[in-house]
């Protein structure tokens, strides 16, 4: 039996702690912050990448992997191991998919990349398959095709607390943020695979979480097709910041609803946040790897 290395980058939210206790390798997504380089995960805490955040004065980047840092990881991955699924944040949100996928062509199938358009915790949700999916005997590339069929069995919906940070980030106009504001109106973001967009908006956080509570039961019955109790979905509860009080509070009013279902809690991706800012949160469904692929016949 191959052994497959489970790769991703620190987009998925998994930490070098978490990855250690998963199994997996993380690549950490560099930052600029006010032009000096910092690595998440390595040279960058959660804590203090929204001290920064806060500061109005500060400005911050993602950019993607750097080249050698990706191929040093696959060469050192592959004195240990026989092949290696890579699976990179949204090819719809960054380039660095697209060139993994490139790079990994001279690696004679060694390196199978996955684009399964995924990002944060949702990204996280795949990696863990994948760890289990080779766990059970699968070759990389057949998870990889795995992955790719599943890509939109997920969903996410994101609501603001402030409009200060699209606009800075050139996402919405200064007038429209300015009447945003004034209005008091609440965004709802939604991640389909490709990229953040716009989803609706409402008045207050309150009916912001009805309308994404809504969207992602309205997802469960028509997209992911879900059994009646939902059993087969993982609901996952997100924020950016560093206050879990109240993503805590709206996931147990939603566990007495479902109780069938299975139920995470975890941070934005700092790539997310850096865009939204602090104070948002997020609720996510994911359809389950079904039981049975771990147990037939390894691919």
């Amino acid at each position: 039996m191959a052994k497959t290395a489970v790769l991703t980058d620190s987009n998925s939210g998994i930490t070098p702690e978490v990855a250690k206790e998963l199994g997996v390798y993380v690549i950490p997504m560099p930052f600029y912050i006010n032009g000096e380089l910092y690595y998440e995960g390595k040279t960058l805490s959660q804590e203090q990448f929204y001290h920064f955040l806060e500061e109005k004065d500060v400005e911050i980047s993602t950019s993607m992997p750097v080249v050698g840092d990706v191929l040093s990881t696959w060469d050192e991955l592959l004195k240990t191991y026989d092949e290696i699924v890579y699976i990179p944040m949204s090819s719809g949100l960054s380039s660095s998919c697209e060139t993994a996928i490139m790079l990994a062509e001279d690696y004679d199938g060694k390196v199978q990349v996955v684009n399964n358009r995924r990002i944060s915790v949702t990204q996280r949700l795949s990696v863990q398959d994948a760890k289990r999916l080779a766990d059970a005997g699968w070759r990389a590339a057949a998870i990889r095709e795995y992955l790719e069929k599943t890509q939109r069995d997920s969903t996410i919906y994101i609501t603001l607390e402030t409009l200060y940070y699209l606009k800075k980030g050139g996402r919405i106009t200064p007038a429209a943020a300015a009447l945003g504001t004034l209005l008091r109106l609440k965004p709802v973001l939604q991640i389909q695979g490709e990229k953040l967009d716009a989803y609706a908006k409402s008045r207050t956080k309150k009916a912001a979480k009805q309308l994404m509570q809504e969207a992602v039961e309205q997802d469960c019955e028509t997209r992911f097709h879900a059994k009646d109790d939902k059993s087969d979905i993982i609901f996952c509860f997100s924020y950016s910041g560093t206050d879990r009080t109240e993503i805590e509070e709206w996931m147990r009013e939603m566990q007495q609803l479902y109780p069938a279902h299975t139920f995470l809690c975890d941070p934005l991706a700092l790539s997310i946040s850096c865009h939204i800012g602090p104070g948002a949160i997020a609720i996510t469904a994911t359809k389950k790897l079904p039981e049975e692929l771990l147990t037939g016949p390894a691919c």
